[in-house]
């Protein structure tokens, strides 16, 4: 497949300025970040492709040579760029202030990234039953969770009370060590975490007695969950902070509520919209007249019906639906009137139908057939 133009991958006029093509390549490098896109072929993909168009339009000699003979540069093969390899320093500094060195080195930023810095607490997940009420009008639901929680004793440092977790004196608190080798083929610098600390950077001498220096502790935790008025199936509330505690300092993971709704016997819903039937007496149809339709909520409204109502007529009932899920109006109640046919029929009945069909000349039921029958 020929490849994009780079201009065309990072979004941007040929004679765009340095500052503008740096702007551009930081929002798409974030955006297609693996470590924000987990397992996404596609984003890996893409993010391939934006750092090799950075690579060259950040370098004003391979920009020209890029501007005069585009990827088909004479002797060097066609293409330029490395894929995840051989980015330049100036990529790594992008990505330190992206990411502040958070997501590692893997990808070819050189072998100085810290892994000791603060790191973000997992996200965890918790599902409720709703009744198809409680999901349409909203309500207030405590929940139960076991998480980690940091230590009360060492506050999540893993060292005794009274002491500090020090500095590793192999790595000096980076958390890696690094190692060069010269070869036949060049100078290799390679780096891989510490042996001493585990990749930590500090070392617990005495650990904390209650925790075993873990720095956390399972415990059980009451929370209070308001699902809002609107919330459909399959749809998911977000708790900040609600996770599972940072290391280092780092933010808490999030709790994210998924939502199942029961379903209701009388009522279906779509979005805002709410539908059930309302069953109705062939005179209530022929005759018309006033009925009541059941709401979702409060007592039933009244409504009119003109002569002659057919057969699955379908009434609106305004702002009998479902409110917005993030504010606004409710939706509406369509009601599908069902008419009845009665099955059995006492004599007096049947005499007052024929004498109907009778003056319907034989027609009520069409084609000169019973409407009894």
């Amino acid at each position: 497949m020929a490849k994009r133009d780079y201009y065309e991958v990072l979004g941007v006029d040929k004679g765009a300025s340095d500052a503008e093509i740096k702007s551009a390549y930081r929002k798409l490098a974030k955006k297609y970040h693996p470590d924000l896109n987990p397992g996404d072929k596609v984003a890996e993909a893409n993010f391939k492709e934006v750092n090799e168009a950075y690579e060259t339009l950040s370098d004003p000699a391979k920009r020209q040579r890029y501007d005069q003979f585009g990827h088909e540069e004479p002797g060097m093969g066609g293409g330029y760029g490395q894929g995840f390899g051989g980015f330049s320093g100036d990529v790594g500094d992008i990505f330190q202030d992206l990411f502040g060195g958070a997501f590692g080195g893997g990808f070819g930023f050189g072998g100085n990234r810290q892994r000791s810095g603060p790191e973000r607490g997992a996200d965890l997940r918790y599902n409720i039953s709703l009744k198809f009420e409680e999901a349409v009008f909203g309500c207030k639901r405590e929940i139960s969770i076991l998480r980690n929680e940091n230590c009360e004793s060492c506050h999540g440092t893993g060292a005794k009370a009274g002491t500090q977790p020090k500095t590793c004196p192999q790595c000096h608190g980076t958390g890696q060590v690094t190692q060069v080798q010269n070869t036949a083929f060049g100078r290799f610098q390679t780096s891989r975490p510490c042996p001493t600390c585990k990749g930590e950077g500090k070392i617990i001498e005495q650990p904390c007695e209650k925790c075993g220096g873990r720095g956390t502790e399972r415990r059980q935790r009451n929370i209070t969950v308001t699902v809002p008025a609107g919330i459909d199936q399959g749809q998911m509330l977000t708790l900040r902070g609600e996770g599972e505690p940072g290391r280092k300092g780092g933010p808490a993971g999030d709790l994210f509520i998924g939502i199942d709704v029961k379903p209701n016997r009388d009522f279906k819903r779509d979005g805002q919209t709410l539908y059930t039937e309302k069953v109705i007496s062939f005179a209530q149809a022929a005759l018309g007249g006033e009925i009541e339709i059941p709401v979702l909520q409060g007592e039933p409204v009244k409504e009119t019906l003109y002569e002659g109502t057919q057969p699955d007529t379908v009434l609106r009932i305004k702002g009998q639906g479902v409110p917005a899920l993030r504010g606004g109006a409710r939706g509406d109640l369509l009601v599908t009137l069902k008419v009845e046919v009665p099955k059995r029929l006492n004599e007096k009945q049947r005499q007052a139908l024929h004498a109907f069909d009778e003056a319907m000349g034989g027609k009520a039921g069409g084609k000169k057939r019973k409407w009894f029958e």
